[in-house]
């Protein structure tokens, strides 16, 4: 297993392991479209975490993501928002958040192929896990309501059962996530040459160059790039790919603003 400091590892029960092989996969907009941790911040508001301006700063963040990708400035903002509004919040009510996130919001924007793939690689025995920036709690859902072998996600410091708004480690991100899974490889003992990583984002590079079968799935233009010139397989399974084209995009945006602030307000709860 990881150390804590940098993830922590959820298991649930997969098929027999080829020896020294397994699959590691994102989890935004790899294994799911969007942003899961919009979904939780959206749960949170719903049992008033937070305000309403706090929520529309997520949901505005959720639709840069949506659009052109993962964005570090965003990440980090949304970290750092996050960890604030998380400071008392007990463990055990995130739990029951995840599972409630993941029924509600999360299993209906998993992306088919992705999960086509995994399950693939679970048939033919290998371990699959989840590599996300998610709360680990949530990322532990995901993984276990699918039937994965495990997740590393990021670890929220705890005391007296309740999150204290600082992390255990850093934001398990970017680089990070290459660390976290050396770490799995050492523990499980795996051939990296012989795993596969998936990845939508350019941030990810490092995982997937750390694998001998890196596959980027509905990827962000400089991943795509970076594909194109190491030959690297490419998945798109977002329906009428790019059919967001310049003009639709400016066409949209009005609509796709307006539609989250709807989805927002409509949590808020009659005005007095």
């Amino acid at each position: 297993m990881p150390d804590e400091k940098n993830a922590a590892v959820a298991t649930a029960p997969a098929a027999k392991q080829h020896h020294g092989e397994a699959a590691f996969f994102d989890v935004d907009n790899t294994l799911m479209r969007g942003a899961s941790l919009f979904h939780v911040a959206r749960k949170m508001y719903e049992r008033k975490a937070f305000t309403l301006a706090q929520a529309a700063g997520f949901a505005w963040k959720q639709f840069k993501f949506v659009l052109r990708g993962e964005n570090m400035d965003d990440v980090h903002a949304v970290r750092d928002s996050a960890l604030v509004l998380a400071a008392g919040i007990k463990v055990s009510e995130v739990e029951e958040l995840g599972e409630e996130v993941y029924d509600e919001m999360i299993e209906s924007r998993i992306w088919p192929g992705t999960k086509a793939l995994a399950e693939q690689h679970l048939r033919v025995g290998r371990k699959v896990w989840l590599v996300t920036a998610t709360p680990i709690e949530v990322a532990r859902v995901i993984s276990t309501r699918l039937g994965l072998t495990g997740a590393l996600g990021t670890v929220g410091e705890i005391e007296d059962g309740a999150y204290t708004g600082r992390l255990v480690g850093d934001i398990l991100h970017g680089p990070a996530k290459a660390v976290a899974v050396k770490q799995v490889a050492e523990e499980e003992g795996l051939d990296l040459e012989r795993c596969w990583a998936y990845s939508d984002s350019h941030n990810d590079i490092p995982l997937l160059t750390l694998v001998g079968h890196p596959v980027c799935i509905n990827p962000d233009s400089a991943l795509r790039r970076h594909a194109r010139e190491n030959n690297w397989p490419v998945y798109d399974f977002r329906s009428g790919r790019r059919a967001a084209t310049l003009g639709l995009k400016a066409a949209t945006v009005g609509g796709a603003v307006y539609g989250l602030w709807r989805g927002f307000s409509r949590f808020r709860g009659p005005r007095v």
